[in-house]
C-alpha cells in the first residue's frame, strides 16, 4: 500500500506533546499569583510498557515482600508495602496510573510518593491528570517544527 512517506517519517524530529491542566482544588499548594496549572506530557511507548507492567507489579509484590521477610514478619511486609503505595488493597487501575502520573508528570517532575499521595487525598484531579496523559499519549509525539531563518515559526 503506497502513501505513508517512510524516508519522511525516519528523518522527522519529534518532541512531546504537553498539556497545562487547571487544578484549581490543589491552589493552595502554588505561590500566590501563580494560576494552579500542573504540565504533563505523552509517554513514550517504552514508558507506556512500564504503565501496563505496574498492575502485575501490583498483583506480584505481596509475594515478593513475604519472600524477603520470614512468616512471623508479616506485619513489615504489609508495612512496606503500603510505604510505596502498592498494599493488597490498591486497585490494578490505580497502580497503572500511579506509575503514569509519576512518569507523566512534567511541572511539578514527582515521585511514587507524590502520587500516592495525590491519589489519596485528591483524587478527582489524580484521575484528570492521568486521563489527560492518556489522551495524549493516543495522539503521540508532535513533529518537530522547522526554524525560519528569522526565528519564527512557521503556520
Amino acid at each position: 500500500m503506497a502513501g505513508f512517506d517512510l524516508k519522511k517519517f525516519r528523518n522527522a524530529k519529534f518532541e512531546p506533546r504537553y498539556e497545562d491542566v487547571s487544578v484549581p482544588d490543589l491552589k493552595g499548594f502554588f505561590e500566590e499569583g501563580i494560576e494552579p496549572l500542573w504540565r504533563v506530557r505523552n509517554l513514550t511507548g517504552h514508558e507506556l510498557g512500564k504503565v501496563n507492567e505496574a498492575a502485575e507489579r501490583n498483583k506480584s509484590i505481596a509475594a515478593i515482600m513475604e519472600g524477603l521477610v520470614s512468616c512471623s514478619a508479616e506485619d513489615k511486609a504489609e508495612a512496606v508495602k503500603r510505604l510505596v503505595g502498592l498494599g493488597d488493597e490498591t486497585p490494578n487501575d490505580v497502580a497503572r496510573r500511579l506509575e503514569m502520573l509519576a512518569l507523566g508528570s512534567v511541572d511539578p517532575a514527582i515521585d511514587h510518593v507524590t502520587a500516592v499521595r495525590l491519589c489519596t487525598h485528591f483524587p478527582i484531579e489524580f484521575y484528570s491528570l492521568t486521563a489527560i496523559i492518556t489522551k495524549l499519549t493516543g495522539l503521540g509525539s508532535e513533529v518537530k517544527k522547522k526554524q525560519s531563518s528569522s526565528g519564527a515559526v512557521p503556520t
